[in-house]
């Protein structure tokens, strides 16, 4: 039965590649129109959005998911999530509603194609420079002005597969406090098991999330930076052991 699936996986994992990398080859001479100008972010989201579910759907994946809170449309906020595996954008997108900007390390910009939309349309950010982190703030501010969201994950890398989730950087904390944004922990359960960074591994079906109720910031000062960076990774990381334990 495994060597039967790996034969399938043989031509799944490059399907996959091959999707991202032609999809957003088909739409770039639009893309380049739409993301010259920042009064057309919000069309692109659309795209990627569409983009995103198309993905998951061509892989076999069916988002599943559940809201403890509603996300007001219209409204700002910081939008985290564990990051486990090469599909946590696609679900991300798929999963958010509100037009939103995602913070990502600047390596992805070298990646062909997408790298090319990446860099114009996040916020990127080389952790090894402090300047590059400073501006991180001043660029999401502007996005904040114009009435979108951020979208971070707040491991910074996807961690080693046998860890459940990895320590949470200050970043999006950080932004969400200094902005007075609420921040939405948002679990991914099964992201890792369907399609992690091991190529003979994964499958398709459910992608199943959990919106959590959401953290406010209103009022808070840095000095609580800590504590509300631990009270979001306690709920992600609870629940993923939780789950961890009724499904094994």
């Amino acid at each position: 039965m495994n060597f039967l699936k790996n034969i399938f996986r043989l031509f799944w994992r490059p399907w996959f590649y091959g999707w991202v990398f032609f999809s957003i080859l088909f739409v770039l001479p639009v893309l380049i129109i739409v993301i010259s100008y920042d009064r057309f972010y919000k069309t692109f989201f659309k795209i990627a959005r569409f983009w995103g579910k198309t993905i998951l759907f061509v892989m076999g994946f069916k988002p599943v998911v559940e809201t403890e809170q509603e996300i007001k449309p219209d409204k700002s906020y910081m939008f985290i999530a564990n990051h486990a595996s090469l599909v946590d954008v696609m679900l991300m997108l798929a999963v958010m509603k509100n037009p939103a900007v995602f913070v990502g390390k600047k390596e992805l910009g070298k990646l062909p194609v997408f790298g090319y939309v990446f860099k114009k349309t996040s916020i990127w950010v080389d952790r090894s420079s402090e300047k590059s982190r400073k501006e991180v703030y001043v660029r999401a501010q502007k996005k904040l002005n114009q009435g979108l969201s951020i979208a971070i994950f707040p491991e910074g890398l996807v961690p080693e597969e046998s860890v459940t989730l990895a320590p949470f950087k200050n970043g999006a904390f950080r932004l969400a406090i200094e902005h007075q944004i609420p921040i939405v922990p948002m679990t991914f359960y099964d992201v890792k098991k369907r399609f992690s960074w091991t190529f003979f591994s994964g499958w398709p079906g459910k992608l199943r999330v959990k919106i959590h109720p959401f953290i406010e910031t209103k009022g808070l000062t840095l000095d609580q930076l800590e504590t509300t960076k631990e009270k979001a990774f306690t709920i992600i990381h609870d629940e993923l052991l939780h789950d961890m334990k009724n499904n094994h």
